[in-house]
C-alpha cells in the first residue's frame, strides 16, 4: 500500500464516520424514511468528494474537523442525487454501489423523500457550522446543484437520450451535471480558508473544473469497461439506453486521452501551491487512473 492509499483510506473513514454522525437516527417518527436515507448514504462510494475537500483544507492549512461540514454536505448532496437519478422516471436503475438502489429496496416514494431530506439536511448541516464563510459556502453549494449546474446537466442529460450531440455539447451537460458539484468540493474548503494568496483561488477553481470533467469521463469510460461487481451498479446501461457519452462521441481511445489531458491540466493548475498540492495532485491522478 502506498503511502497515497493510506491517507485515501483514512480520509473515506473521516467521511463515512462524520456522515453517520449527522444523518438522523432509524427512530420514530418516519422511521423508515431515516432507514433510507443511512442505507442510501453509508457504506458505500469512493467518497471522492468529501476527500477533495479534505484534500484542499489540507493545502491550505485547515484542521479536518473544520472541514467535516462541507465534506458531508457535499457527499449528502451527491447521495441525494443519485437516488433520483435511480428513480423510474430517470434512469430506471435498479443497482447502485453494490446493493439495490434505494427506491428497489425502500419504494419509490420512500427513496424521493429520502433524496429531499438528504438535500435538506446538507444545507442545514452547512448553515449550523463555524466558519465565519458559510453564507458564501451556502450559496456555492446551490449554485452548484441548481438550474444552472447539477439539475440542469440532468435535463440536458435526459433530453439528449437518442440523439447525437456534439463534443461540445456533451462537454457542457458533463461540466454540469458532474463538474460542478466536485468543482464545488474544492471550492467550499477554499471558501473555509481566511484570505488565500494570490492567485490560489483561481488555481483551485480551475483545478476543480478539470478534474470534474476528468472524473465523469472516466465513468464513461468504466461504463462501457466496467464489471458490476467492481463498479457497484449496471455497465453498458448508458449505451443500451441511447445516451450520449464520451466513448460514443469521440470513441474509447480519444475518451481516455481526453481524460489523461484534463488530468495534466488539473496538475498544472496546481502550480501556485507548490508542495502545498501534492496531496490535490494525487486525487487528480486517481480519478483518472481508477477502475472503478
Amino acid at each position: 500500500m502506498t503511502a497515497f492509499d493510506d491517507t485515501l483510506q483514512r480520509l473515506q473513514a473521516r467521511a463515512e464516520q462524520a456522515l453517520a454522525a449527522c444523518l438522523p437516527p432509524v427512530a420514530p417518527p418516519a422511521a423508515r424514511l431515516k432507514e433510507a436515507m443511512r442505507y442510501a448514504a453509508l457504506n458505500g462510494g469512493k467518497r471522492v468528494r468529501a476527500c477533495l475537500v479534505y484534500a484542499t483544507g489540507t493545502a491550505l492549512g485547515i484542521p479536518l474537523d473544520r472541514l467535516d461540514p462541507a465534506a458531508c454536505a457535499v457527499e449528502l448532496v451527491h447521495t441525494y442525487s443519485l437516488i433520483h437519478d435511480d428513480l423510474p422516471c430517470m434512469d430506471d436503475d435498479d443497482l447502485r454501489r453494490g446493493k439495490p438502489s434505494c427506491h428497489r429496496a425502500f419504494d419509490e416514494a420512500t427513496a424521493l423523500l429520502a433524496g429531499d431530506a438528504l438535500q435538506a439536511l446538507a444545507f442545514e448541516i452547512l448553515a449550523r457550522c463555524e466558519s465565519a464563510r458559510r453564507a458564501r459556502m451556502t450559496e456555492r453549494l446551490a449554485e452548484a446543484i441548481g438550474a444552472q449546474g447539477m439539475a440542469a446537466g440532468q435535463a440536458i442529460d435526459l433530453a439528449a437520450v437518442g440523439r447525437t450531440l456534439s463534443e461540445g455539447e456533451l462537454e457542457d451537460m458533463h461540466r454540469r451535471k458532474t463538474g460542478a458539484l466536485i468543482q464545488a468540493a474544492v471550492m467550499l474548503a477554499a471558501e473555509s480558508a481566511e484570505p488565500l494568496p494570490a492567485g490560489w483561488a483561481a488555481a483551485l477553481s480551475e483545478y476543480g473544473a478539470h478534474v470534474g470533467l476528468a472524473f465523469q469521463i472516466i465513468d464513461d469510460v468504466l461504463d462501457e469497461e466496467g464489471e458490476a461487481r467492481t463498479l457497484g451498479k449496471t455497465p453498458g446501461v448508458d449505451r443500451a439506453r441511447g445516451k450520449p457519452t464520451y466513448p460514443s462521441v469521440l470513441g474509447l481511445p480519444a475518451a481516455k486521452q481526453r481524460a489523461r489531458s484534463l488530468r495534466d491540466r488539473a496538475l498544472e493548475s496546481l502550480s501556485p501551491l507548490g508542495d502545498n498540492g501534492r496531496l490535490l495532485a494525487d486525487l487528480a491522478r486517481y480519478i483518472v487512473e481508477r477502475s472503478q
